[in-house]
């Protein structure tokens, strides 16, 4: 067997999220059908993703991994006689290109290194989500991308408050909860720019995300750039630690992948296992 590291993108707006559910159309579904048909696999492909996207979320800088018998990379062989590694792995992107519908695109394939989980030896995943509060409304051509919010929003305020969220916590406040996996996690990076567009792009970077905690905590943060809550609040929910009604999920085509970071090669295995350890407040997360 070898293992495929899958570097990828896609517009979220026509998915029903990433994780292959039946009878839907979905990111994991529509790549694990192409790889299995260009490769002839005798069992489907399985592939492991970075970070699931829910319906709707976008990404560019996606990735995922997928376990194939190396015979099967022999299917891209050209007529002239087998190829070398890079060249069929090439010639993958191009079948894929070729079979996958314009809203996804896989941009590079390659043989991942000894010890590489795309999901457990991830550092860290970086977001964007990105807001238009012009009165009146989005540019048409970014309204999969850019939520509309009717009310002006402060730049100053929004980032106060993401000061206050910044470390490691538990963010069960802001996350639907799943049964038997963490709420615990290290927010890295939480902040607002105002692009010359007048769009407002909150970066948020964590080692990883609960299920809705992005969108969850950019839910808190609108609701105090337009001052209907004190910059203290979204600090005090997270303290609190139970889901708060004032809280709203914002909404999902604002939000995109933009990046999954990971160590130096010889470091990757080292990192899946830690990061696989059930993670405790104050406790190495990895």
């Amino acid at each position: 067997m070898v293992r495929l590291r899958l570097d990828l993108a896609y517009d979220g707006t026509d998915f029903s999220g990433w994780a292959r559910q039946p009878g839907l159309r979905t990111v994991q579904g529509e790549i694990e059908l192409a790889l299995t048909r260009i490769l002839r696999l005798s069992s489907p492909a399985m592939l492991t993703v970075a970070g699931r996207t829910d319906a709707g979320v976008h990404a560019r800088g996606q990735v995922a991994h997928v376990d194939v018998p190396e015979a099967a990379l022999g299917e891209l062989d050209g007529r002239r006689g087998p190829l070398g590694v890079d060249e069929r792995l090439s010639a993958l992107v191009r079948r894929l290109g070729g079979v996958l519908e314009p809203d996804v695109r896989i941009y590079r394939v390659s043989v991942a290194p000894e010890g590489f989980d795309a999901r457990f030896s991830a550092l860290f995943r970086r977001y964007a989500y990105r807001v238009g509060d012009g009165p009146g409304g989005v540019d048409p051509l970014q309204r999969r991308a850019v939520v509309w919010h009717n009310r002006p929003l402060d730049l100053g305020a929004l980032n106060a408050a993401a000061a206050l969220l910044l470390g490691e916590h538990d963010f069960a406040a802001f996350c639907k909860k799943r049964e038997g996996a963490t709420t615990i996690r290290e927010l890295q990076r939480l902040d607002w720019v105002r692009e010359d567009s007048g769009v407002l792009v909150a970066t948020v970077v964590a080692d990883a995300f609960c299920h809705s905690m992005v969108r969850a905590l950019v839910g808190s943060l609108l609701a105090v750039g337009e001052g209907r809550r004190s910059v203290e609040w979204p600090a005090e929910v997270l303290t609190r630690g139970v889901r708060d009604s004032g809280v709203h999920v914002a909404p999902a085509h604002g939000l995109c992948l933009e990046e999954v970071g990971y160590p130096a090669d010889e470091e990757l295995a080292g990192r899946a296992a830690a990061t696989r350890r059930v993670r405790t407040v104050g406790a190495d997360a990895g």
